[in-house]
């Protein structure tokens, strides 16, 4: 399997059927030359501007099954940052839904 069409596959949490995205990068040990984990760059906030979420890392260890379109992980989800219900936080909640 190419690097390409492991970023094709969504990664998907088996204990909430929740997607977190597509694989972004990878982490690689130098000294065994293998993969070490995914990684799965953070949301964008409004629109880059004001830099991304938390950078999700999936350690090799926690990916249960590679499929044929899918990656199924049991990792946790980091918690969201608690809002604190500025100006900011309404227009990003109003932009994603």
């Amino acid at each position: 399997m190419t690097f390409r069409e492991l970023c094709s596959k969504e990664v998907v949490q088996l204990k909430d059927g929740a997607c977190l995205g597509r694989v972004d990068d990878l982490e690689l040990d130098a000294d065994t030359a293998r993969i070490g984990s995914l990684l799965l760059l953070g949301r964008p906030r409004l629109f880059g501007l004001l830099g991304r979420d938390e950078t999700l890392t999936i350690p090799w260890a926690d990916i249960e099954r590679i499929g044929l379109d899918a990656i199924l992980v049991r990792t946790d989800i980091p918690a969201p940052p608690p809002s604190r219900g500025g100006l900011l936080d309404k227009l990003h909640q109003w932009l994603n839904g």
